[in-house]
């Protein structure tokens, strides 16, 4: 378990999906930082810092993953944490770091306001696409940059 947490840290710090990169959080094996640049999405031009907590029971259950950065989502809530269904019930232990964080890049593009952490940015999204881009971009610029 060990050795696959850090085969693939190793993977990932050497060949990480594009946009992000990843390094242990101090001597702490069990938690890494992850980053994540904002792709073409009103994410773009900013760098946003995700932290990774392996559980000892890995690749079983998956990772705890949440953002650090602040960041204006539906489907990500004020204390970073993240809906996704890889991240719970979806999870399978053919599941990569890796594939996770495209997974989470995926989300950014492309919300799934049908299964809002945070509902009142869900509604926004659905009802006024250009105000949500324009929250989204100033909270970008302000947390992210």
């Amino acid at each position: 378990c060990s050795l696959l947490k850090k085969y693939e840290l190793h993977d990932l710090q050497r060949d990480p999906p594009a946009q992000c990169s990843a390094g242990p959080v101090g001597e702490d094996s069990k938690s890494t930082q992850l980053l994540m640049q904002g792709t073409d999405s009103p994410y773009q031009g900013g760098v946003f810092f995700l932290a990774i907590h392996f559980p000892t029971d890995y690749p079983f259950k998956p990772p705890k993953v949440a953002f650090t950065t602040k960041i204006y989502h539906p489907n990500i809530n004020s204390n970073g944490s993240i809906c996704l269904d890889i991240l719970r019930s979806q999870w399978s232990p053919a599941l990569t770091v890796s594939k996770v964080l495209l997974s989470i890049c995926s989300l950014l593009c492309d919300p799934n306001p049908d299964d809002p952490l945070v509902p009142d940015i869900a509604h926004i999204y659905k009802s006024d696409k250009q105000k949500y881009n324009r929250l989204a971009k100033d909270w970008t610029q302000k947390y992210a940059m």
